[in-house]
């Protein structure tokens, strides 16, 4: 009986703590839409948290009746209260992806699921403490802005990359991360907040950009999560140089200008420490027989650097040095 009874005990705890964090998701998407300018609906909020819609609507009922969302005539909002509670869940969110962008090696395709299941373990206190570790980051590593400790939610300011003009360019700040299929097919292209990037040509079946020294052919669903900023006037002659450093052939040299901003924490620690800083000159030596790695001589040195790796440093290619 005493069995039965702890292992009641903890199938009680297990659902209380699944339900608290369907709620406080359900506020996080609210605040999501109130930000994008959209009313939430029933369905989206379903959708959103994957679950029924009479299981959607209960859980609105439980919120109401915290005084955490207000419902009228078949819509909904967030109350003060509710707002509250859906900022420091944000703020929780996005300050422990920053923290694993900058302090662990997990791929960038996994930083938001892992978020997705500490938030909801944050306190405030361990999300300021966290914050001040981190040095207090305005930005999450997708260009979205973190809800500072007083409340106030920063708009990244970009516009989808397929509203502007051609043959402009542009500098991403943020990358939509929900849904992770489409994140992770943006990353997959090597596209990163703070990269310069010219809109080609817009057609109803696809999106050309020009990023990283080469051309990508996107579907508009797909480019639409992409939100950019005119790269200012004084600024345009020098942010359209500039190459992949695996566009380099065995024999060429390049000047490194940088390391990109996709690169973070100990993956752009160890690039520096290798003396791979603006103003290195760097070769290309040897190219593996299945094309990666390549080996590169830095500073006397022979290293051996993945494609992916390489692509991460922009070079100026240089003849005869």
């Amino acid at each position: 009986m005493h069995i039965l009874r702890s292992l009641l005990a903890r199938w009680s705890q297990t659902q209380h703590k699944a339900r608290h964090a369907l709620e406080e998701d359900a506020l996080k998407h609210i605040l999501n839409c109130e930000t994008l300018n959209h009313q939430p609906s029933l369905e989206s909020l379903a959708g959103a948290l994957e679950i029924p819609l009479g299981q959607a609507a209960g859980i609105l009922e439980r919120l109401a009746s915290q005084e955490r969302v207000q419902i009228r005539a078949g819509s909904f909002e967030l109350t003060p209260l509710g707002r509250e509670d859906a900022l420091r869940i944000l703020r929780a969110h996005r300050l422990w992806e920053h923290h694993l962008a900058e302090e662990t090696r997990y791929a960038a395709h996994e930083w938001h699921s892992r978020a997705d299941r500490i938030e909801h373990q944050l306190s405030k206190d361990q999300a300021d403490e966290l914050s001040a570790r981190l040095g207090h980051p305005t930005h999450d590593p997708h260009g979205d802005p973190i809800p500072t400790a007083a409340g106030k939610l920063p708009s990244h300011a970009g516009r989808p990359i397929v509203d502007m003009e051609i043959n402009t360019p542009l500098c991403i700040v943020h990358l939509e991360d929900e849904p992770a299929v489409t994140y992770a097919k943006l990353i997959g292209e090597g596209l990163h907040p703070g990269m310069i990037v010219q809109l080609s040509k817009v057609t109803q079946q696809r999106v050309q950009i020009y990023a990283g020294g080469k051309e990508l052919s996107l579907l508009p669903t797909l480019a639409a999560n992409i939100f950019v900023v005119p790269v200012p006037e004084a600024e345009r002659a020098i942010s359209v140089q500039g190459q992949r450093l695996s566009s380099l052939k065995s024999g060429q040299k390049g000047r490194v200008l940088g390391i990109s901003p996709a690169a973070r924490g100990p993956e752009r620690r160890r690039l520096m420490d290798l003396g791979i800083i603006p103003g290195t000159i760097i070769t290309a030596e040897l190219h593996s027989p299945m094309g990666d790695p390549t080996a590169y001589r830095v500073r006397g040195a022979l290293i051996a650097l993945r494609l992916e790796q390489a692509d991460l440093i922009n070079i100026q290619p240089v003849a005869g040095e």
